[in-house]
C-alpha cells in the first residue's frame, strides 16, 4: 500500500499566513519511496520546496499554494536562467536530480504574481527596476539582475509528470523543464500570468517530453522550446529533442515558440491538434544574428487559430535590442561584473553566428477573424539571414485571413501548396516592432 503523509501532519498552518515551508519539506523529507505528501484544502503560504525521487505530491481540490512574496524564501541555486547557467532563486516546487516523480491533483498554485510584476516593471507597467536599467543601456540583464520565482522547475531529472493542476500569477516562468528526460505535462490550467516574461511552460535542453490537453494564457510565449544562450549555451551544447505538443488550447499570450535561446540546437518537433484563440501568435520561431544553433525538422499540423495576429512569426534577428549586450559602456567594462554577465556578453565566433533553420512541414492551418477584430495582423512574417538562409519550407493546405501578406526573406526552396491568403492592405511599419518590450 502507498505511504500517504498529509503536510498537516507535520505542522503546516494553512491560513494564508503563516509561512509552512519547514512544514511541507518535513512532510516531504518523511515520506518512503514511492509515497505521497497530500496537500489539503487551505491555503498555505510558501517558498521553496524541493521533491525527492520516487514520489508523489499531490494537491487536493481546495488547496491553494501561495508563493512568498520574500525573495529570501527562495534559496539561491544552480540553475539556468533564460539560457544563462548562473545562480538564481528556486522555483517554488523544485524537482532537482531527481527521478519518478509526480506532480498532480486539482488544487491551484498561486505565485501571487504582481509583487514580482510590479518590482520589475512598476505598478504603470513603465516604471520599477527596468526603468533603471534601460536608463543604463542595460535592458539586456534587466531579466536576469530582477529575480523573481518560478513556478516549477525540473532541473537534471528523468521521468516526471505533471498534471491536473492550475497554476496561476507566476512571478516569472510558470513551468521550466531543464536538461531533462521522459516529461509528460497533461492537463494542466495556466492562466491569469499578466506580468513580464511569465511564459506558460519552457522546454529546455530537454529529451522526450510530451505536452498534451493544457489550456495555456500568459503575457510572453505560451508553450516554448529552448536550448541555451550565444556563447554559454554553445559551451553547455545540449539540444532539446523530441518533443511533442498536442490537443492544447493557447489562449492569450505570444503562442507555441521555438527560441529564442538555440545555440544548443533543436530538433525532431511534433506540434499538432492545436487551437490558438485571440493569440499574439500562433507558431513562432525567433533567434538573434548573434545566437547560432539550429532548427531542424519540424512537424506542425492541424491548427485552428481565432484573432491571432501574427499566425507565422520567424524572425532570426528578433528584438535587436534585447541582443545587443555587446554594447556596454567603456566605464562599465572597467568595472567588476559578475560572471553571468560576462557569459551574456562573450561572444559567439563568427563562423557559429546566425541559426541555421531547416525543414519545417506546416499543414492544415486555418487563421481566421471574428467580424468584429480590430487589431493590426501579418499572415507571415518569415524573415531568415542572406548569408544563412532558411531551407526546405513547406505550407501545405493553409488559409489565412490578415490585415497583411508580411514578408518572406531570405529562404531556399519555399514551397506552398494549396495556400490562400486574404489580406486588406500593405504592410504597416508597426507591425515590425511587434515584441519589443
Amino acid at each position: 500500500m502507498q505511504e500517504t503523509i498529509s503536510v498537516q501532519d507535520h505542522g503546516a498552518v494553512g491560513d494564508g499566513r503563516v509561512l509552512d515551508t519547514k512544514a511541507f519539506q518535513a512532510a516531504i523529507n518523511a515520506v518512503g519511496e514511492n509515497g505521497k505528501v497530500i496537500v489539503e484544502p487551505g491555503q498555505y503560504l510558501v517558498g521553496a520546496i524541493f521533491l525527492k525521487s520516487d514520489m508523489e505530491f499531490h494537491l487536493q481540490e481546495g488547496a491553494v499554494l501561495l508563493g512568498s512574496k520574500d525573495i529570501r524564501d527562495y534559496p539561491l541555486i544552480f540553475s539556468r536562467v533564460a539560457g544563462i547557467e548562473m545562480d538564481w532563486p528556486a522555483a517554488i516546487v523544485n524537482v532537482f536530480d531527481k527521478e519518478n516523480v509526480r506532480i498532480t491533483g486539482k488544487g491551484i498554485i498561486d505565485g501571487q504574481g504582481e509583487y514580482w510584476w510590479d518590482k520589475y516593471w512598476g505598478t504603470d507597467g513603465h516604471g520599477g527596476l527596468r526603468k533603471i536599467y534601460d536608463s543604463k543601456n542595460l535592458r539586456w540583464v534587466a531579466d536576469y539582475e530582477i529575480q523573481r520565482p518560478r513556478m516549477i522547475l525540473v532541473f537534471n531529472s528523468e521521468n516526471v509528470e505533471i498534471q491536473d493542476f492550475t497554476a496561476k500569477r507566476s512571478g516569472f516562468w510558470t513551468v521550466q523543464i531543464t536538461y531533462s528526460n521522459r516529461i509528460h505535462i497533461h492537463d494542466m490550467v495556466i492562466k491569469d500570468n499578466l506580468g513580464p516574461s511569465t511564459d506558460g511552460i519552457d522546454i529546455d535542453s530537454s529529451r522526450q517530453v510530451l505536452i498534451e490537453n493544457c489550456v495555456v494564457s500568459c503575457n510572453d510565449d505560451d508553450i516554448v522550446i529552448k536550448s541555451g544562450r550565444d556563447a554559454d549555451g554553445l559551451r553547455v551544447n545540449r539540444i532539446c529533442e523530441d518533443i511533442e505538443i498536442r490537443d492544447c488550447t493557447i489562449l492569450s499570450g505570444a503562442g507555441i515558440t521555438l527560441g529564442s535561446e538555440v545555440a544548443g540546437g533543436i530538433r525532431n518537433i511534433r506540434i499538432h491538434n492545436i487551437s490558438f484563440q485571440n493569440t499574439d501568435c500562433g507558431f513562432r520561431i525567433k533567434s538573434s544574428r548573434f545566437r547560432g544553433g539550429f532548427i531542424e525538422n519540424i512537424f506542425v499540423e492541424n491548427l485552428k487559430m481565432l484573432n491571432v495576429q501574427f499566425p507565422f512569426s520567424w524572425l532570426m534577428d528578433w528584438f535587436p535590442e534585447y541582443n545587443k549586450m555587446a554594447i556596454l559602456p567603456e566605464k562599465l567594462v572597467q568595472q567588476d561584473i559578475p560572471e553571468y554577465w560576462k557569459k551574456i556578453i562573450k561572444p559567439v565566433p563568427i563562423e557559429k553566428q546566425g541559426t541555421h533553420v531547416k525543414d519545417i512541414c506546416i499543414c492544415n492551418v486555418v487563421s481566421a477573424f471574428e467580424f468584429n477584430y480590430d487589431k493590426s495582423s501579418r499572415a507571415f512574417d518569415i524573415q531568415g539571414f542572406a548569408d544563412k538562409p532558411m531551407q526546405d519550407i513547406l505550407f501545405e493546405n493553409v488559409k489565412i485571413q490578415a490585415g497583411e501578406f508580411g514578408n518572406i526573406i531570405a529562404v531556399e526552396n519555399f514551397q506552398l501548396k494549396n495556400v490562400v491568403v486574404s489580406a486588406k492592405h500593405c504592410n504597416q511599419p508597426e507591425n515590425d516592432i511587434y515584441d519589443h518590450r
